[in-house]
């Protein structure tokens, strides 16, 4: 069944109007007619069943027929921090994210970055991946649509993800705890998670984490690449808590 995303605004509690190019994809792609049911889904977590009552390209009105809570969010709220990789991988990272989970999805620059965001193309960019975030977040049936927030720097990121319930960093260095060794029985309000580039961290960057309060675990013996390393630490994530 088709997913669209709606802000709370425009969905009350016996209709709901889709509108932008979602609802031309409605009345234009999908060829839908008045009495066809789709899902429709809210920040604030609402799967809506509905059907179209009116089909407009710039605005679909339907009638709500039930709704829940949705099914595709993991307990947990789980923000992954990504330092810039190079090439399109980033892009990757950010529709597999979307898929295992993750609620939001922050680039940061360190030591051994070589790729640098470029302040004049990173609202391009921004907005580009979370084009890519949305499209895949009705691919793969999510509540929510996660955010890809601007790059931050070493020291932004470790002041952000540092407030989470638990922060974990991602290191390949020596003094790290194995991933499951530090996973609570019950699935922390949140999460964060932080990766590094093709070089990794340095050990400076490592000891500044830990110092920061984070959790230096290790993903096993063998070293992944920037772009596998993301999607392993969350598929262990859903792994503990969603399986």
């Amino acid at each position: 069944m088709p997913r669209f995303f709606v802000d709370d605004a425009a969905a009350a509690e016996t209709s709901v109007c889709v509108t932008g190019p979602d609802a031309r994809h409605i009345a234009r792609s999908l060829r839908m007619a008045v009495g066809d049911e789709i899902t429709v889904c809210t920040p604030s977590g609402r799967e809506l069943l509905c059907r179209l009552t009116r089909i407009r390209d710039d605005a679909c009105e339907a009638q709500v027929l039930s709704a829940r809570e949705a099914a595709g969010e993991p307990p947990a709220a789980i923000r992954l921090y990504v330092a810039y990789p190079k090439g399109d991988k980033l892009e990757t990272v950010v529709q597999k994210a979307t898929e295992l989970g993750a609620i939001r999805v922050t680039p940061f620059t360190s030591s051994y970055v070589v790729r640098k965001p470029r302040p004049e193309k990173v609202p391009a960019e921004t907005e580009r991946l979370n084009r890519i975030a949305a499209e895949a977040a009705k691919q793969c049936r999510r509540g929510v649509i996660p955010t890809v927030t601007p790059p931050l720097t070493f020291d932004g990121m470790l002041a952000e993800a540092g407030d989470a319930d638990l922060a974990l960093f991602c290191y390949e260095g020596e003094g790290t705890t194995p991933l499951p060794a530090v996973l609570p029985d019950t699935p922390p309000r949140t999460i964060s998670v932080v990766i590094g580039s093709e070089g990794g961290f340095s050990e400076a960057e490592a000891e500044e984490a830990k110092r920061a309060g984070f959790a230096l675990v290790g993903l096993g013996k063998r070293i992944l690449r920037c772009e596998t390393a993301p999607l392993f630490a969350l598929s262990c994530l859903a792994f503990r808590y969603e399986l």
